[in-house]
């Protein structure tokens, strides 16, 4: 099930229940942001901070649509990345990138007939690519994807990195991320969102930090195009370190050097309360435990295999999962249009928590498992760093 229709699934769940019945009516819009916190320990022993820019409609995030739909309709393609991370696929050194990523042919026989329909492919889109981004990428190689670890591990749907995808990659020479995100805003984000602030501003303060890197990206669907721009900063974890020795209290905003987040203004217009999220990934080699959380814990059942929220209008946690080498909390804002730093701190540690210790009304709270889209970049290969989608519970 895609993530919009299982939000619109949870949606219409609440929307039936009489605690809502005197509440403003909940909606989904198709522009989302969100604040991701990934504490990697297990990986690359990166803290990386970003901020996520969202939406599946073109006057939003503005993409010529004969073109989106030209891609839409090339069942092959996967995703398309403009990024200047560095190393974007191995053999790429201080250059920005344009990645294509296709779908291998299962009829292609040997590397040489993989590499060649790929590129067949790539280069029928990437001079009008090009055009849009306003870049002169220029063709480097095609990179066929071996390892599924990645996905594996932080259960994504491969559809970036997996074994069986292949990379088009153009390069281009390397951009300051600020001056990046300055013109590919300007071109791509709609004046209203621009002018809403909220998480949008965060991701401009963040575009001018040493060592920022900026993503956007086109996920096609059967009916409709995802379309993101992300902007990420990263801070490296002492070796041997452990996260909990670190950092015992988890304070995301902080990490944010900011002391209140606010929704944007663009999203005032109605009730969205999974529109604008805040997210913290933790990755160990450990099981850790979230505890002592300092905000609301949001009650949830399971429907169908899945925890669901019985609450959206108030503000809140919800772990999925709450303890294991993969920890994930997101909070959602409710009603709320700013959030404070202290109502988002919690503590990690080794030890297993009694089931006590997170209730409501006597009933041990469950976590719900919200398919928003968030780009994590991590690239195919681990140990070359970064670039791909990470879209935990997104399956294509």
């Amino acid at each position: 099930m895609s993530n919009f229709i299982f939000l619109f699934a949870i949606i219409l769940l609440i929307g039936f229940s009489s605690n809502y019945a005197y509440s403003q009516e909940i909606g989904l819009s198709t522009f989302s942001e969100t604040a991701q916190i990934m504490i990697d320990n297990k990986f690359s022993n990166k803290i990386t901070k970003s901020i996520t820019l969202s939406s599946s409609n073109t006057q939003e995030i503005l993409f010529p649509n004969e073109l989106e739909q030209k891609i839409r309709e090339n069942e092959r393609i996967t995703t398309i990345i403009l990024t200047n991370q560095n190393n974007c696929v191995l053999g790429v050194y201080d250059d920005s990138c344009i990645i294509i990523n296709i779908e291998r042919n299962l009829e292609d026989k040997g590397i040489t007939a993989i590499q060649g329909s790929s590129r067949i492919i790539a280069d029928k889109y990437i001079e009008e690519i090009n055009q849009v981004f306003d870049t002169n990428a220029k063709f480097f190689q095609v990179y066929i994807h071996t390892s599924d670890s990645a996905n594996q591990a932080l259960d994504t749907s491969g559809i970036v990195s997996g074994t069986g995808t292949i990379s088009a990659v153009y390069t281009m020479p390397m951009e300051d991320t600020e001056s990046m995100y300055q013109k590919i805003s300007s071109m791509l984000l709609s004046k209203s969102i621009r002018e809403g602030g909220g998480f949008y501003d965060i991701a401009k303060s963040i575009s001018k930090e040493e060592n920022s890197k900026m993503t956007f990206s086109l996920m096609p669907e059967n009916s409709r195009t995802i379309l993101q721009l992300r902007v990420s900063q990263d801070e490296p974890i002492p070796d041997s370190s452990k996260i909990e020795e670190i950092m015992p209290i988890i304070k995301p905003l902080k990490l944010f050097n900011i002391e209140k987040i606010k929704k944007s203004d663009y999203l005032s217009s109605g009730n969205y309360p999974l529109n604008s999220i805040i997210q913290v990934v933790i990755l160990s080699n450990n099981e850790k435990n979230i505890s002592e959380i300092e905000g609301n814990v949001l009650p949830s059942k399971m429907i169908d295999g899945i925890k669901m929220p019985t609450e959206l209008n108030n503000e809140g946690w919800i772990f999925d999962p709450q303890k294991g080498d993969v920890i994930q909390g997101k909070y959602i804002f409710g009603e709320r249009v700013e959030i404070i730093d202290n109502k988002l701190e919690f503590i990690l540690t080794e030890n297993e928590l009694p089931s006590s210790e997170i209730q409501n009304d006597n009933q041990q709270l469950d976590e719900m498992q919200v398919e928003e889209i968030i780009i994590v970049i991590i690239i195919a290969i681990l140990s070359i760093g970064a670039a791909i989608f990470y879209l935990k519970g997104y399956k294509k």
